[in-house]
């Protein structure tokens, strides 16, 4: 239907009930005080959303591509990086200001040269079959409500909407209430860009502040569209919420050693992956599952690159310092630096005061042992397994405790190896010889394309399966036309198995 029509039916149907002032602004210090109040607001937001739909709906790809280079340049220019790098961390006491920036830049620009790439069409025709008599027309979804994580306040927002608007489609934002600040900062940068190309500002809005789970909810529910990176509850709401979503998994990346690796190399690679933005990313490993043959030798890589392996009371110290007497997680210990996790944990040994990270030794899987679960810490759990097939099955008991779907790793030389793993696990990504953090969600030394949002299929109960794109944010329209009839004959068909099993 025309994007004008359907704006002319919402301003009558809202006008018809009465319920918004259309001269009224939603200003970001606006409260809510309840169902009705949300409904208001998220029915102006979505107003304003379709109306600025209809005024790009004629846009041409190179039209659509320049919208996705002004929002990619809103957080890449270095300053604005800095900004909100800063704002993020003051405001979250998550992550680290240093690697919040490279995030910030690095996810951008990777994402940016995916959807500039020559075969990234989203706008009108994008693809003709004439052997088939199929042509392929792209569409918007429509408003997509993208509710995202504290963890990620800055770049995944800007990442979804750079997608979203690939497609000509509007984007309302849902931050978290901690991440809020920066996601007002960084629509101020993404409206700033707009305007400079000409574009309506409201193709890009944020729910206003205070952010509520009510504001939250009520936008689920009108978007046309619903994708949510964050917490296991965040996404069960957006996949429940009854409009079509795009969410993503929860991760708890479980990474195998096995005796032919290059232990100096996969020790520096899952330090890497470890310690970046302190562990904030959901594909930062959580547990390594090491071949008894090499155990104690990885052990020793590990603390060389600036692990330190705490004893059995230290663990317990740290278990203590990282979850309360209910299992609950501590903020006090997520995604902290290194030095504010040892002194919480009341680590003493100057070794563990100058680590880069933690390893805690486990042998339990479940419930009753929380470190086997995804931590958003710098502690990194180790298992031992007597041999590949033993660490193939403790890493399946893992992952079906937390984790399955979204991935793992194997550090290894040995084909045969690669070629199991990928058989057997119940993963959408698995990384060979990388560093898990930086490839899992697109690198420029694989084939991934960037994202901060991985689905993990039906083993994540996950709509979606693979990396997020701006793929999951068009339609199409299939035209097919006649071609010549060609009806294959039944022993084309049914050959091969009359000849086994016979007709009768």
């Amino acid at each position: 239907m025309n994007e004008r029509i359907l704006c002319t039916q919402w301003l009558r149907r809202i006008q018809r009930k009465g319920k918004v002032n259309m001269g009224a602004s939603t200003s970001a210090n606006k409260n809510t005080s309840g169902e009705t109040d949300a409904k208001i607001i998220v029915e102006e937001l979505i107003l304003k959303a379709r109306k600025a739909m209809a005024e790009i709906q004629n846009y041409s790809q190179d039209q659509a591509n320049t919208l996705v280079q002004a929002v990619a340049w809103a957080i890449y220019r270095q300053d604005h990086a800095e900004e909100l790098a800063r704002i993020s961390v003051q405001d979250t006491g998550l992550g680290n200001v240093k690697d919040k920036i490279t995030k910030n830049k690095r996810k951008t620009f990777g994402t940016l040269r995916d959807l500039l790439a020559p075969e990234a069409k989203s706008v009108g025709i994008i693809k003709v079959d004439e052997a088939i008599g199929i042509t392929e027309i792209a569409k918007p979804v429509g408003v997509i409500a993208a509710a995202v994580p504290s963890t990620n306040p800055g770049a995944t927002p800007a990442n979804v909407t750079m997608m979203g608007l690939k497609g000509r489609n509007a984007v309302i934002i849902a931050p978290s209430p901690k991440g809020a600040s920066t996601t007002v900062k960084l629509l101020e940068y993404i409206h700033a860009e707009l305007a400079k190309v000409g574009a309506p500002l409201d193709l890009v809005q944020s729910l206003p502040m205070p952010v509520s789970k009510e504001l939250t909810t009520e936008l689920m529910k009108q978007a046309d569209m619903v994708t949510v990176t964050g917490s296991a509850n965040n996404v069960r709401a957006g996949q429940t919420c009854g409009t079509p979503n795009a969410c993503v998994s929860a991760g708890n990346v479980v990474t195998i050693v096995d005796a032919s690796a290059n232990l100096q190399d996969a020790a520096h690679k899952i330090m890497l992956s470890k310690t970046f933005d302190n562990a904030t990313s959901c594909s930062s490993d959580n547990a390594l599952v090491i071949e008894a043959a090499i155990y104690e030798q990885m052990i020793e890589a590990l603390k060389k690159e600036g692990g330190y392996k705490c004893t059995v009371a230290e663990k317990e110290q740290m278990q203590k310092a990282m979850w309360d007497e209910n299992g609950k997680r501590r903020g006090k210990t997520t995604a902290k630096d290194a030095g504010v996790m040892a002194q919480e944990a009341g680590l003493t040994n100057p070794a563990a005061q100058k680590a880069s990270f933690f390893m805690v030794e486990e042998t339990g899987v479940g419930k009753g042992y929380p470190f086997s679960g995804e931590k958003i810490a710098l502690v990194l759990t180790l298992y031992k397994a007597g041999d590949f097939d033993e660490a193939l099955e403790l890493t399946k008991r893992i992952l079906n405790h937390a984790g399955r779907g979204h991935s793992c790793g194997l550090h290894t030389t040995n084909e045969e190896h690669i070629q199991r793993i990928g058989l057997e696990m119940e993963v959408c990504r698995l990384l060979i010889n990388q560093i898990q953090c930086f490839g899992n969600g697109g690198s420029f030394n694989n084939g991934l394309n960037f994202t901060l949002s991985m689905g993990g299929g039906t083993w994540a109960g996950n709509n979606i399966k693979d990396n997020l794109s701006y793929q999951h944010f068009i339609q199409t329209t299939k035209v097919s036309r006649l071609i010549p009839e060609v009806i294959p004959e039944e022993e084309e068909l049914f050959g091969s198995y009359w000849a086994k099993y016979g007709r009768s």
